[in-house]
């Protein structure tokens, strides 16, 4: 009798466990990102380079695109009346692109035109030049942080069937646990390169704008240049 008692109560605890609705554990995004393997150290030191760059640059371009229009009115007073001297200070003391090279032009005045055209186009140059800087490591980090992603899925795949290889037995919660993992760096790669892909291309727009306004400014220079009886 006790021992029926026994096999009754081991029985009931054993159906109440059956029915006791299993604990599933929680995935914070800080678990799943830790889980995706060592590809996601290089991973995390792209995004965190492709932010460096992109807000040093904005902010740089946007301080460069800011509205000279009181610069250029200043020095074409300053032209108008023969005061070159004091068109220059204006132009050294903005200390932007277009500052610098109306500068430029304004040391060349005495000149051939196309003298002055072509210092004005030098220095336009350079200064796009600066404003582009370190803009295509963030095209680079676009197509390598996908496939970097890729190759941490590529991985996990490998090990996950080598596992399999050496135990001889296909589990489907070993596989399918493991590659929902391992296909956690190709989704960070993914967003990583979609990300810098848009603030590459956010500060490709931004400097042709202030290219646009660097052309516009220097072809009023050189009009102001040769108006009759300057």
């Amino acid at each position: 009798m006790f021992l029926q008692d026994i096999g009754v109560d081991t029985l009931s605890n054993t159906i109440q466990a059956m029915q006791a609705p299993q604990q599933v554990e929680e995935l914070s995004l800080f678990n799943l990102l830790t889980k995706g393997g060592w590809v996601m150290i290089p991973l995390a030191l792209l995004a965190f380079l492709g932010l460096i760059i992109f807000f040093e640059r904005y902010f740089t371009i946007r301080k460069a695109a800011k509205d000279e229009s009181q610069l250029t009115m200043q020095v074409r007073s300053s032209i108008k009346s023969g005061n070159l001297d004091s068109a220059i200070a204006i132009c050294k003391s903005s200390n932007t692109p277009i500052g610098r090279m109306l500068q430029k032009g304004l040391l060349r005045i005495g000149r051939p035109i196309k003298d002055i055209e072509g210092a004005i186009e030098n220095v336009g140059k350079l200064e796009v030049s600066k404003l582009e800087k370190n803009i295509g490591i963030l095209g680079i980090i676009a197509g390598i942080a996908p496939m970097l992603g890729f190759v941490g899925t590529i991985i996990g795949v490998i090990t996950i069937f080598h596992d399999v290889s050496v135990k001889g037995i296909i589990e489907i919660g070993t596989i399918s646990g493991g590659l929902y993992v391992k296909m956690i760096s190709s989704a960070t790669g993914l967003i990583i390169g979609i990300i810098a892909y848009i603030f590459y291309n956010i500060l490709n727009i931004m400097v042709d704008k202030v290219i646009l306004k660097m052309e516009t400014d220097s072809i009023e220079f050189i009009d102001l240049l040769e108006e009759p009886g300057r």
